[in-house]
């Protein structure tokens, strides 16, 4: 009697555990794009400090910022936020009800070892590469026109014409301005559904440490205070997770800067004068280290985790306020 009532509630849970499925897919789209919307201009000066080779055009996130605005108004502060907010719902709704499914998976009445937690980050990262890679290939060509943009040489007036003779100025065609279409209509004319992915390596290499990191130290950090510590069904208030989310990405996402910077370099396609062009991660990481020094693998560091840490913050906690709950209880 009791073994029949123990596989009852068992395949209750199960149940439940599926039911729920859509709402983490909401949970995760829904904090997406509040996070990404929050934090956006601060990953467009991570990509532009990222980017810069001898030369540099910014001393550092303020300074770019200010640039940033001057010369391309507020909204040149959102170039590429279009891309990354229709493709960050999917992205994030995969990371985060990727890594629950997994960790349901691996756990064994309620309690989920360690290297049980890292696996769970390690298939939630890997997951989430089949929307990240594209979707930071075409956001970072965006992000990055301005930067190049404010490279180009001004155009030189012409010479005074002689008296009596006014022949008719002769103005440059401005460059057209990128967009995600455009970018994305040449990138499958010349090179295919590839062209899409390049970088995928390098964004695989970024994306499965980060969540091999930041999952399992999320999970013990929202876990602290709690009766019954460490059961995957477990919920913290909103603050712990907001917290926890902020700690947890900031120290995973400076401890995988390096490997950003390489696959920042390997997805951008127009280069500025002088820049290197790469044949890979190894040729980048070699390049890198010879011509700007140990140091060049940390640029940027300080403005990721200021992109990762609130996004994360606010993604947590609007996952576990339970919106997507919220909403199929609405429909249903």
């Amino acid at each position: 009697m009791e073994e029949e009532r123990a596989l009852s509630q068992e395949t209750r849970r199960m149940a439940e555990k599926e039911v729920h499925l859509p709402a983490k897919l909401i949970n995760g789209g829904v904090a997406g794009l509040v996070g990404v919307t929050c934090v956006f201009p601060i990953d467009l000066a991570k990509t532009r400090l990222q980017n810069q080779q001898g030369i540099l055009a910014y001393k550092g996130m303020l300074d770019c910022l200010t640039k940033t605005i001057r010369s391309e108004g507020y909204f040149g502060c959102y170039r590429g936020a279009a891309v990354n907010l229709t493709l960050v719902t999917p992205e994030k709704a995969i990371k985060l009800a990727a890594n629950d499914v997994f960790r349901q998976k691996l756990s064994k009445d309620g309690h989920l070892p360690l290297w049980g937690e890292v696996l769970a980050g390690c298939g939630a990262g890997t997951c989430q590469v089949v929307v990240t890679t594209p979707m930071e290939m075409l956001k970072i060509q965006l992000q990055d026109a301005g930067r190049l943009a404010a490279q180009r040489p001004a155009p030189t007036p012409a010479a005074p014409a002689p008296p009596l003779v006014a022949p008719a100025p002769v103005r440059p065609s401005p460059s057209p301005r990128p967009s995600a279409t455009r970018i994305t209509a040449d990138l499958l004319k010349t090179r295919g559904l590839a062209g899409l992915y390049r970088g995928a390596g390098a964004t695989l290499m970024r994306d499965v440490p980060f969540s091999m990191i930041y999952f399992p130290l999320f999970a013990n950090l929202n876990a602290l205070g709690q009766e019954g510590a460490g059961k995957v069904q477990d919920k913290a208030p909103f603050w712990q997770s907001f917290v926890a989310g902020c700690v947890a990405g900031s120290v995973a996402a400076v401890a995988v800067t390096p490997l950003d910077v390489i696959k920042t370099r390997l997805q951008t396609l127009q280069k500025g004068e002088g820049e290197d062009s790469y044949r890979g991660i190894v040729d980048c990481t070699r390049r890198i280290m010879t011509r700007e020094g140990p140091t060049a693998f940390l640029k940027g560091a300080v403005c990721r985790a200021l992109v990762i840490a609130p996004l994360f913050g606010i993604a947590q906690g609007v996952y576990f306020l339970g919106v997507g709950e919220a909403v199929l209880g609405l429909l249903t």
